[in-house]
């Protein structure tokens, strides 16, 4: 199943997305998103400088505003 980097706060989200049976990561620190097929941020940590280092290859899902249901469908759709 692929593996899923999320970030530590969306705790509803990384329990949905087990429950789907995706191998999820919790983001502490950028090293953390290496090797994810996908990640999954607040996005409330805003790019103020547009400093774009990318630590990942996969897609970047923003969870603000989004229920757990719709973050995983957001993930399956990506990855697809």
């Amino acid at each position: 199943m692929a593996k899923v980097g999320v970030e530590q706060s969306l705790t509803n989200v990384q329990q949905a997305l087990r429950d789907k049976g995706y191998d999820v990561v919790e983001l502490k620190q950028e090293s953390d998103a290496q090797n994810c097929d996908c990640c999954v941020l607040t996005g409330l940590d805003s790019n103020v400088m547009g400093i774009q280092d990318t630590a990942i290859k996969g897609s970047v899902i923003e969870a603000n505003g989004l229920s757990a249901d719709e973050v995983c469908r957001e993930v399956e759709s990506r990855l697809q």
